[in-house]
């Protein structure tokens, strides 16, 4: 790991000492404000050779574990004939921190990977990405997507999830799931992406277990108290839970699949963004995830079992061999630690894990999967 870190804390000072202007596809942008009309032109008019850009502006800065920005796009007469986008919404790796962060998770190759190899080959609503590529050793990156802009509102911890809303949110992922169950390019164009313990223990390197125990430590005015008298075995049962999971089925996974990474388009039509942790992996974690943060306590109670039943009905459909429900209850129950695990380390911001999420965000998610933990004795499934 600091070999990894040394290689592109060494490729960051080249860039900073001999800046370059993006001019064809081939090039990464090293900031937001090198991006000019020439490098737009080769990488959003291929399709369109009579097409060029004559301007561009940008939106403000929006920096967190990515360096997010819009580019708004104006073209010349054929451009505007075909319907390019008028603007595109684009997440990159530009500053050390988040390359070093992005570099060693994986999260930079995950994202490239799951836009250039997977996405045209689902069937779901999900942003499309015109653009997206990263520098393997400076592990410098961008995507460009077409911006949801007023089309689509994105949820946040308040959202209220109705039945339909998170039968929706199943029925993705089951369309996700079932397409890449076991399926031939886990071992072909997608074999590049980590398994999710791979993905899990990379961000070991950067203190996870003292940020979540920290975490752990912060939120005891919201947590069970009987999970907070356990919290000892948290972590241990966080780790045992990657064995459990290790050698069951595969599939490609979001991994990241929390409420705020959910939005609505104007129809109704439920969709996911925010692909930077997708893996290879078994499909309850994501089930897990969504579920917990999704919906409210009270909710999870009561729609819990029915829901569950609902996802297996829509993945059996997508021609996977039917599963139990006992045995999709117990996975999903050992699948919450690690889902967990990714919102007690933003509650207490550190170095390695700076202010990633809003507070009050991190309460309602952390709150919520801490009471499935309880209710479902998660520390005794594993």
């Amino acid at each position: 790991m600091p070999t990894l870190a040394a290689q592109i804390e060494r490729a960051f000072a080249a860039e900073q000492a001999n800046p370059t202007v993006p001019r064809s596809r081939a090039d990464i942008p090293q900031s937001y404000e090198a991006i000019g009309s020439e490098w737009l032109t080769d990488v959003l008019c291929q399709d369109v050779p009579e097409a060029a850009i004559t301007g561009c502006s940008l939106g403000p800065a929006d920096d967190g574990t990515n360096n997010r920005r819009r580019i708004f796009i104006t073209y010349n007469e054929a451009g505007r004939r075909a319907g390019l986008p008028a603007s595109v919404f684009c997440k990159s790796t530009q500053g050390l921190a988040n390359r070093l962060m992005l570099g060693h998770s994986g999260g930079v190759l995950c994202e490239v990977t799951f836009w250039n190899v997977a996405r045209h080959l689902l069937d779901i609503e999900a942003p499309t990405a015109r653009f997206a590529s990263y520098d393997p050793v400076s592990y410098n990156s961008i995507v460009l997507l077409d911006d949801l802009g007023s089309e689509a509102t994105f949820c946040s911890e308040g959202t209220q999830v109705d039945r339909n809303f998170v039968e929706q949110q199943l029925a993705l992922l089951a369309r996700l799931h079932g397409r890449f169950f076991q399926a031939p390019e886990l071992n072909g164009a997608l074999a590049v992406l980590p398994d999710w313990v791979q993905r899990f223990r990379n961000l070991m390197g950067f203190h996870l277990e003292e940020s979540c125990e920290a975490g752990v430590r912060a939120a005891e005015s919201f947590l069970p108290p009987s999970l907070f008298a356990r919290r000892a075995d948290i972590w241990p049962t966080t780790l045992r839970s990657l064995d459990v999971l290790r050698d069951l089925p595969k599939t490609l996974c979001h991994g990241d699949v929390h409420l705020k990474n959910w939005y609505v388009r104007k129809d109704g039509t439920v969709g996911l963004s925010d692909w930077g942790v997708s893996h290879i992996g078994h499909w309850s974690r994501d089930l897990a995830y969504t579920m917990a943060t999704s919906l409210t306590v009270e909710n999870r109670r009561a729609w819990e079992r029915d829901m569950i039943a609902y996802y297996l009905d829509q993945l059996e459909a997508r021609g996977v061999a039917k599963v139990t429900f006992d045995e999709a209850f117990l996975r999903y129950r050992q699948s919450l630690p690690t889902a967990f695990a990714f919102w007690t380390l933003t509650l207490k911001p550190t170095p390695d894990f700076p202010d990633m999420q809003p507070a009050a965000t991190a309460r309602t998610f952390i709150e919520r999967m801490a009471w499935a933990i309880d209710d479902l004795d998660v520390l005794g499934s594993v």
